[in-house]
This record gives structure tokens, sequence and C-alpha cells, in this order.
């Protein structure tokens, strides 16, 4: 092979890795900014869809709240569905998982026509303080989830869940409970995530 066509083989050839490695950072940088956008308008279409929320409030992922949503200070959600015209009060320091749902709208199975009737059912939710859903949890208007509980991953919670307990299955049941001592003592010193 003449030396000359060698030199400018290679010569195209780092011309062509440089241009795709240009391409390459080019596109990862539009995607980087087009998640940046995605957060952003996950973050102000869940600020603008509760009643009432504290700072700090976080809202990543597919999170859709609802009007009669109440949030206390640093909640934060990676990921949830509210559905239904159910009130929903949530305290202080919350934290949800990935693919959660609270469900609070019905319908009337023992109406006036089968299998329900046109009218809607709507119950509250509350979840007090210090309350950590794990992913894929889904909870049942009509219910209580007691402070400091922690709701286990693919949970169905249908019925008041203590203070202090983890509970896990479907329908979620309590498993264990939370050490007292601890957690007060990291309540009382202000360690919240």
């Amino acid at each position: 092979m003449d030396k000359g066509l060698g030199s400018l083989m290679g010569k195209s050839m780092s011309t062509k890795v440089t241009f795709e490695l240009l391409i390459f950072l080019v596109f990862r940088e539009i995607g980087s900014f087009i998640n940046r956008i995605k957060k952003w308008y996950v973050q102000c279409r869940a600020e603008h869809q509760v009643a009432e929320y504290e700072l700090p409030f976080r809202a990543k992922g597919n999170t859709k709240l609802s009007r009669n949503t109440w949030l206390g200070k640093n909640c934060s959600f990676n990921g949830m569905y509210i559905e239904g015209r159910g009130k929903i009060t949530i305290g202080d320091n919350f934290h949800s998982g990935k693919e959660c749902m609270i469900i609070t709208e019905f319908h009337n199975y023992k109406g006036d026509a089968l299998p329900y009737d046109s009218a809607n059912i709507c119950k509250p939710v509350v979840i007090e303080d210090h309350v950590w859903l794990g992913n894929r949890i889904t909870v049942l208007g009509g219910v209580t989830i007691g402070e400091g509980a922690i709701i286990q991953a693919g949970s169905v919670v249908v019925k008041d869940v203590s203070p202090l307990s983890i509970v896990g299955g479907a329908p979620a049941m309590v498993f264990r409970y939370r050490d007292k001592d601890h957690y007060n003592r990291l309540k009382n010193a202000g360690k919240f995530h």
C-alpha cells in the first residue's frame, strides 16, 4: 500500500471516529437536557395539582396528584398516582417508592343496577408523619396509615395501619414494629431524609 494513501486513510478514520464521538456527545447532552425538562415538568405539575403543600416538596417519576391532596413538609414522591376525588392528607417527611397508587373513589355496588350503579363513593385517606411506602403500593380509600409506619413493596392497604408498624402483603398485615426508642431518638434529633 502506498504510504501516502495509508496516511490519508488514517486521517479519514480518525476524522470518522472524532465525528462519531461528537455526535454521541451532542445526543447525550440533548438527552440530559430533555430529562431536566421532564423533571421540571413533573415537579411543576405536581405543585399545581395539589390543594396545599409545604416546602421542601419533591415529585419525580410519573407522579400525578389530585386537587384534594394536602401535603406536609418534606414530602417526596417517586411515582405516585392518585385516583379519585376523596380527600388525601399526607403528613411531614413522607416518602413513596415507584408506581404507588392511592384510590379514593369507588363505584357503588349496593345501588340499583348491576354490577354497580352510576353513583360514586369517595373515601378519604390519611397518611401521618414519617411514613415510607415501598414500590408498587396500593392504598384504598377510608384508611389511615399511622405515624412512622413502613409499607412493604407490593402491598395493598385496605384497612388502618397502626403507628410504627411494618406491614406487607395483599391485604397488608403487620409483621413487625419499629423500635420505638430508636424512632423517637431520631425524631427528636430531627434526623429526616
